[in-house]
């Protein structure tokens, strides 16, 4: 545990000239407030505020202000800034003028969640798979969805142009404290991939932020812009942002029984995220751009269904040497990290405690074919969010009502713009 004298001794020792008090809104977009180690003193005093529409993405009206309440667990030194006045950072909960926790802090909404896991008894750990492009810029140094590369699966340099790119990535998120399993270039040329160690579930949403954060800031030296978004090119895969769950009890793993076969928890897990898999949708795939992975091909899953080894399933039951744990390969870097968290979590857990069936593993292309599928859109997900309670209730009713009228929004904004194939498809022929 990190006291306000470790942060101020850091502060002095690294020189560290500004703070980034960090904010997360419910779309999953970073925001903050930058103060001086002057007023450090009011940042522990939890008395800096921000306009709460900020917390909304400027997309919803709140007239009242918010106020940051930094975690000093998070504290971290940004090691690809100037090491004359160096940045660091500290992540926030967002709160009421009471220090009441605001209800609508996709941080806090996990926090809740994780309440309801603890006192169910079990402790989340998250492994996680984050896919990126690194396309150019133009002229104005603006973003393009153009690279040069022509590189594969596993490809190395000098056909991998980004990997330096990559390599600093790795090592300046080692650099702030992160364990870094592995990194590697992606399918689609300009894709990549770094993969996180097994984390407790805040640490993991937290260090996915930070993750991003770092990641652009890092390619932007190299004259190249990273992207999350699911599917930026028609004719590549997508980038997806893969879960791994494992869920312990009084430190052993109830996923895997004493034979090391997976237990009927593990089936009731996987059996909770399929059944509520259309509503979590509309939080692990937010974007209209999202549900043009889904349904691109590529081995992005759609059909929900699960598997011991299937590319395109939904989950994934791995029950390998080592351990049992559930894959969640739905999930993409459009998303908030904290709601994905919560509500995936919700779902499984909801399966353990009703004891849900998942269904026979998925094994043929004809069960492919059979199975019910996600949303084809972020309309018909937000409508079935609507309708899950177990999702809604994890969320809250009052953030459900104003993500909801924001989607509605953003989607009804997608349909009413005239898109180059519609120019291809009709103007030269109607």
């Amino acid at each position: 545990m990190r006291t306000k004298e470790d942060i101020l001794n850091l502060i002095d020792e690294e020189g560290v000239e500004f703070i980034r008090l960090q904010f997360t809104d419910i779309f999953g977009r970073l925001k903050n407030i930058a103060v001086t180690p002057g007023q450090m003193a009011r940042v522990f005093a939890n008395r800096y505020s921000f306009a709460g529409s900020a917390a909304f993405g400027d997309s919803y009206d709140f007239d009242d202000r918010l106020y940051l309440y930094p975690d000093l667990d998070t504290f971290m030194i940004l090691p690809w800034r100037p090491q004359q006045g160096k940045v660091a950072k500290v992540v926030c909960d967002i709160c009421l003028e009471d220090g009441t926790p605001f209800e609508m802090c996709s941080r806090n909404i996990l926090k809740k969640t994780l309440k309801k896991v603890a006192d169910a008894g079990y402790k989340a750990t998250i492994y996680t798979e984050n896919e990126f492009f690194l396309f150019h810029t133009d002229g104005n140094g603006l973003p393009t969805t153009t690279s040069h590369e022509l590189a594969g699966y596993l490809d190395v340099g000098p056909v991998d142009f980004g990997e330096n790119a990559r390599r600093d990535i790795v090592l300046m998120l080692e650099e702030m404290g992160f364990e870094i399993e592995s990194s590697h270039h992606e399918a689609a040329p300009a894709q990549h991939e770094v993969d996180f160690a097994a984390a407790e579930a805040l640490e993991t949403a937290d260090s996915i932020q930070t993750f991003r954060f770092a990641v652009r800031s890092i390619a932007k030296r190299f004259g190249l812009y990273a992207t999350f978004m699911p599917k930026p090119k028609t004719d590549v895969a997508g980038s997806g942002m893969h879960l791994t769950v494992t869920l312990t009890k009084d430190g052993k793993n109830i996923l895997r029984n004493d034979d090391n076969t997976p237990s009927k928890e593990a089936f009731a897990f996987v059996a909770g995220i399929l059944n509520h898999a259309k509503a979590l949708a509309a939080i692990c795939n937010p974007s209209v751009n999202s549900y043009k992975r889904l349904l691109g091909g590529y081995e992005a899953p759609n059909a929900i269904v699960w598997s011991t080894k299937g590319e395109k399933a939904l989950v994934n039951l791995v029950n390998d040497v080592e351990d049992t744990k559930i894959e969640l390969r739905f999930p993409d870097g459009s998303s908030n990290p904290y709601l994905v968290l919560a509500t995936c979590l919700s779902a499984g857990l909801d399966g353990i405690q009703n004891n849900m069936d998942p269904g026979s593993e998925c094994k043929t292309c004809e069960d492919f074919n059979n199975a019910d599928v996600l949303p084809e859109n972020l309309k018909d997900a937000v409508i079935d969010l609507k309708n899950d309670e177990t999702i809604v209730n994890s969320l809250g009713k009052e953030f459900l009502k104003v993500y909801e009228d924001i989607k509605k929004r953003e989607w009804k904004d997608y349909m009413t713009r005239v898109s180059d194939w519609e120019l291809e498809m009709y103007l030269t022929k109607i």
